[in-house]
């Protein structure tokens, strides 16, 4: 039995958004009874729908990019993870999850409750450490959705082969003994510019500086990309877009900032992109940033017109398909 969802509320977005809290067990080294939020539109009238997982230090705020897959006939689902945006409450320690397969526990009851609000197919979504998510959680649930897109996935730690190895060593024991304690910050000129470009969202759950990174949530992310590295099975159509091109992620210039990935590397994205799968399709936005859906106009357009045409696509033949 999936964890229970309270009624829909008004969500900080205004209407239509509507919130459902989802009440997760309790965990040892979590602060407090941890909890995720369901975000959606109040009225639903597609069979089909996206759930999309945020970021590390995000949330969903996206709404006109949701608009997009609404007007395509598609639903749209957000899910705030735990210790992350709306589920964050009065914790002291945000992003401070142990294991990325905790998350197994709200992506299911959200799923749950998206077939029960009359939804037959259902496209994941994930972006960045979201992406991670996105495509571990498939490949150890077969047959739960019918497409896979990805928006700049973190598939592969940008740093290094000493960060890569050596790093990841260290903090794998340090997670066995201080999971809590903080090993990296994330860089900050890619939130300043997000913030310079007018992009409105609540600074307490997504800092310009970012959560700090600690070691349990770390070396769970290590876990998943050395998984990744070595091959996944995702058994649904896979999308991975991304930018054409990677900058500084601490000095870029003002360039790299408006038309390339200033937080991850694109070439790890596309040298994992053959392992998630049998069939994943890779389009490279020219012009595009981390977010892609916060990237400038035309940017912003190409990816929104690329992932919406390519999963409506892929559902309508999935249908076809099962007749």
């Amino acid at each position: 039995m999936s964890a229970p969802l309270s009624p829909p509320t008004p969500d900080v977005l205004g209407e239509p958004w509507v919130q459902r809290r989802i009440s997760l067990r309790p965990s040892p080294g979590y602060d407090g009874q941890p909890e995720a939020v369901l975000v959606h539109r109040r009225e639903t009238t597609s069979r089909q729908a996206v759930l999309y997982l945020h970021g590390f230090t995000d949330y969903f705020f996206q709404t006109a990019h949701a608009e997009r897959w609404v007007a395509a006939g598609i639903d749209f689902y957000a899910l705030d993870l735990r210790m992350s945006g709306r589920a964050l409450g009065e914790r002291t320690r945000p992003g401070d999850v142990r294991d990325l397969r905790d998350h197994d526990e709200e992506i299911d009851a959200a799923l749950d409750a998206i077939r029960a609000d009359g939804h037959e197919q259902v496209v994941l979504l994930g972006h960045s450490t979201g992406g991670l998510v996105a495509v571990s959680w498939v490949d150890r649930h077969p047959g739960q959705v019918d497409a896979v897109v990805l928006n700049s996935p973190w598939l592969e730690h940008n740093g290094p082969w000493a960060e890569r190895v050596l790093l990841t060593r260290l903090i794998r024991l340090l997670a066995t003994w201080l999971p809590s304690v903080v090993v990296s910050h994330l860089d900050e000129p890619y939130g300043r510019w997000l913030r310079e470009q007018g992009w409105d969202y609540d600074l307490a759950w997504k800092p310009v500086e970012g959560f700090p990174m600690r070691a349990g949530m770390a070396a769970s992310v290590r876990r998943e990309h050395a998984r990744v590295a070595r091959g996944l099975a995702v058994d649904v159509p896979v999308l991975l877009c991304c930018s054409t091109r990677s900058g500084s992620p601490s000095s870029p210039t003002e360039e790299e900032l408006r038309s390339a990935d200033c937080v991850l590397d694109v070439q790890h994205m596309v040298d994992r992109a053959p392992r998630l799968g049998p069939d994943v399709s890779v389009v490279e936005i020219d012009g595009g940033v981390h977010d892609l859906a916060l990237s400038p106009g035309p940017a912003r357009e190409t990816y929104e017109r690329t992932a919406v045409e390519w999963a409506a696509a892929r559902l309508a033949a999935a249908q076809q398909g099962s007749a």
